[in-house]
C-alpha cells in the first residue's frame, strides 16, 4: 500500500487540507481528512481529480498543422478530411504507435490522465487487413502501457461513404470493415489490452452516415457491456443529408431508432433543435465535447445554456489533437458560450458559483460515465489519478479554494501542472512526463520519415 499526504485536494465535498490516501492496487482504498503526516509521503501544491478525455483520434496528432493553409475555395472540415486522408495513407504500425505514445504524453502533462481513444485506423495503406487484424489496436495499448495512461479503447465500426449505403471513398480503405469483420477486430482488441491495468473496450459505430440501420443495430445488440460512442451532428451538411435520407434529423433519429442510454456518448452534438437538447438530457447519455476541434474546424457551437438548463452530461476531449490541454478545452467551451451569448460566466448554474469549478467537475462526472470506468473523484474506490498544481505558481499563490480552479482554467492553463498520478504513480513530474526524452525522439523520427 502506498500512503500519501495532500496539502489540498478537491473531493466530491469540495476542498480539504491533509488529505491522507491509501492506495492499493492503483485504486484509493482510503481517504482521510486531516491526517498526520507522519509515515505519509508529502505530495505539495492543489490536487484535482483527472480529467477523463472523452473523445481522441491519437494518430491525427501528426497531422496537426498541416491543414492550416487556405485552399482554392471554402475551406470546411470536408477539405480538412482531405488532408487527414493523405496523411494517414504514409503510417505504418510504428508510427501509429509512436504518434499515439506522444499524444498520451501531452494528455498526460495537460491534465488528462484517462483517454476514450476512438480508433478507426484498421488496415494497412492498401485497405486489406493486417495479419492480426487488431495490429493496430495493439499498438494503441502500447502506446497506453508505455506511458501509463488509462485507456478506454473504441474500435471504430464504419462500413459506407454516406447516408444511404454510399461506397466508400479511396481514402476511407483503412478504416471499412462489414459486421462480421469487425466483430474479430472487437475480439482481437480485447486481447490486446488484456495486460493494462483496468483497460476498458467498448464499441464505437462511427457515424450515421458511415454505418446502416441494420448494421448499426447488429453491432449495437453484440455490444453487451462497455461505453457506445458515435460521432453525431458535428456539421451543417451532415444535419442536411441525414434530412434527405431518412427525414429526420440525425439526433432524433438516433433517440427514435437506437437504445440510447447512459452507455451512450453522442461525440459533437454540436448542431440541434430543442426537443433533441430535451431528449439526450433524458436519455442519460453525454455530450462527447471538443471545442477546440470545434472551433479549428469551423463545425459551429453547442446549445450548452440551454443543455445544461435540460440536465444534460458532457465531458471534454482532444478529437483532433490540434492543441492538447484539459483546461484549455474547458476555457474554450465556455468562452463559445460567452461569444454566442454575449455574456459572461453562461455556465456558471448560480450567483456566486466558480465557473471553472462547475465545469471541471460536470467534464469529471460526464467523462467518467463515458469511459465505463471508475475515475473522476479522489474518493475511495476510485482510481488514483491527480493532477497536482504548483502551489507557488504566481496566478495560484494569492488565492485560494475554487479561485485555483478558475485560474487554472482561464489564465495560466497546463503551465501550473506540476505532477500527474495514474493509478498511484507519479508518471508527470515537474511537468515532464518521466519518459519525455525517449517518447519525443521517437515520434520526430517517425515525423521526419512521413514528412520527408
Amino acid at each position: 500500500m502506498r500512503r500519501l499526504i495532500l496539502d489540498h485536494a478537491l473531493l466530491p465535498e469540495g476542498w480539504v487540507r491533509n488529505v491522507g490516501l491509501d492506495v492499493e492496487g492503483g485504486v484509493i482504498a482510503a481517504v482521510h481528512r486531516d491526517a498526520p503526516r507522519e509515515d505519509r509521503e508529502h505530495i505539495t501544491g492543489i490536487a484535482l481529480p483527472g480529467l477523463p478525455n472523452l473523445h481522441s483520434h491519437t494518430f491525427q496528432r501528426g497531422m496537426a498543422g498541416l491543414a492550416e493553409t487556405r485552399g482554392p475555395e471554402g475551406d470546411s472540415f470536408w477539405t480538412w478530411r482531405q488532408v487527414m486522408y493523405r496523411f494517414l495513407g504514409r503510417l505504418t504500425p510504428d508510427d501509429v504507435e509512436a504518434i499515439a505514445a506522444f499524444a498520451m504524453m501531452e494528455m498526460l502533462e495537460g491534465g488528462f490522465t484517462s483517454v476514450a481513444e476512438f480508433h478507426y485506423l484498421h488496415h494497412d495503406t492498401d485497405g486489406r487487413p493486417y495479419a492480426d487484424i487488431a495490429e493496430l489496436s495493439g499498438r494503441i495499448a502500447a502506446a497506453a502501457q508505455e506511458t501509463g495512461m488509462g485507456l478506454t479503447l473504441l474500435p471504430v465500426f464504419y462500413a459506407q461513404g454516406g447516408f444511404g449505403g454510399a461506397a466508400p471513398a479511396e481514402g476511407q480503405r483503412r478504416f471499412i470493415n462489414d459486421v462480421e469483420r469487425y466483430a474479430r477486430l472487437l475480439e482481437g482488441a480485447r486481447k490486446a489490452v488484456v495486460n493494462l491495468d483496468d483497460a476498458v473496450v467498448g464499441v464505437a459505430p462511427h457515424s450515421l452516415r458511415a454505418v446502416t440501420p441494420a448494421s448499426l443495430s447488429e453491432v449495437v445488440e453484440r455490444s453487451r457491456e462497455g461505453p457506445i460512442h458515435i460521432h453525431v451532428a458535428e456539421q451543417v451538411k451532415e444535419v442536411e443529408d441525414c434530412l434527405a435520407w431518412s427525414g429526420h434529423r440525425p439526433v432524433a433519429w438516433l433517440l427514435d431508432h437506437a437504445p440510447v442510454d447512459q452507455r451512450w456518448c453522442l461525440i459533437h452534438a454540436t448542431h440541434l433543435d430543442a426537443q433533441e437538447i430535451k431528449g439526450i438530457a433524458m436519455s442519460g447519455a453525454v455530450a462527447g465535447l471538443c471545442p477546440i476541434t470545434e472551433a479549428n474546424l469551423g463545425d459551429g457551437i453547442f446549445e450548452g445554456i440551454d443543455y445544461t438548463a435540460a440536465r444534460g452530461c458532457f465531458g471534454v476531449g482532444s478529437d483532433s489533437n490540434i492543441e492538447i490541454s484539459a483546461p484549455a478545452e474547458l476555457k474554450q467551451f465556455e468562452y463559445s458560450q460567452r461569444l454566442k451569448h454575449r455574456a459572461r460566466n453562461v455556465l456558471a448554474e448560480c450567483e456566486g458559483q466558480s465557473t471553472g469549478r462547475n465545469l471541471y467537475e460536470k467534464a469529471l462526472s460526464g467523462g467518467a460515465q463515458a469511459l465505463g470506468r471508475r475515475i473522476g473523484a479522489i474518493a475511495a474506490g476510485h482510481r488514483a489519478d491527480l493532477v497536482v498544481l504548483d502551489a507557488d505558481h504566481p496566478d495560484l499563490a494569492a488565492v485560494s479554494g475554487d479561485r485555483w480552479i478558475d485560474s487554472y482554467v482561464f489564465v495560466a492553463g497546463r503551465t501550473v501542472i506540476d505532477t500527474v498520478f495514474v493509478a498511484g504513480q507519479a508518471m508527470v513530474m515537474r511537468g515532464r512526463h518521466v519518459n519525455r526524452d525517449a517518447i519525443r525522439a521517437r515520434y520526430v523520427r517517425a515525423m521526419n520519415r512521413i514528412l520527408a
